[in-house]
């Protein structure tokens, strides 16, 4: 089951916050997009959403499922024709939400809720292209690599160069641990000093 929102519902009671909200899913799907408070636009996104998402699916079924929300045949008709094939491409996120101030009477917080009309960014086409590119590449990469030449070193060099085996001589000394500076008031004499550390 899902959290229940918090706060107090939209017009009082359960059945006026479903009729509100479908009035105004029925308003963003005809219009486009409607400016709302910021909470009726927060409590109207999921059930857009969800609206949008039985629309993709097109059958009879999901069509009487919206057409128990949104009452207006007409604008089932354009979820289902216009709305839905635009979002084919699009798996979720249909709508965005633009804060814009608050209203003049009452200093409401104002939003605008709208559909997302612009295709998918070719971007995610890109990143989907590439995971697939790289799968096909990894059977490749298992196959044996051919020895590239190694070159060899006059014995001269090697003298002046430094040993590999030998330990490396650390220069700068361990950075020792900070304490916090003692508060106003507290008892220090049980707190011993922090001895200093062997380097």
């Amino acid at each position: 089951m899902p959290t229940p929102t918090k706060g107090a519902r939209l017009g009082g009671s359960p059945a006026h916050e479903r009729l509100i909200l479908a009035n105004l899913s029925t308003s963003l799907f005809e219009h486009g997009r409607i400016t709302t408070t910021e909470t009726k636009a927060k409590r109207l996104r999921p059930l857009a959403e969800r609206l949008i998402t039985f629309a993709k699916k097109g059958d009879l079924s999901a069509r009487r499922r919206v057409l128990t929300v949104v009452r207006d045949k007409g604008v089932v008709h354009t979820l289902f024709t216009e709305i839905a094939p635009a979002m084919a491409e699009r798996n979720g996120g249909y709508t965005r939400i633009t804060k814009i101030g608050t209203r003049k009477g009452d200093n409401a917080p104002m939003a605008v809720i709208e559909l997302i009309t612009e295709p998918v960014s070719p971007k995610q086409a890109v990143v989907k292209e590439a995971t697939k590119a790289a799968e096909k590449a990894a059977p490749v990469e298992d196959a044996p690599v051919e020895d590239a030449p190694v070159e060899e070193t006059p014995a001269e060099d090697v003298k002046d160069a430094p040993a590999e085996d030998a330990p490396a001589e650390e220069t700068t000394p361990a950075p020792r641990a900070r304490t916090a500076p003692p508060r106003a008031g507290s008892n220090t004499s049980r707190c011993p000093a922090p001895s200093p550390t062997a380097a």
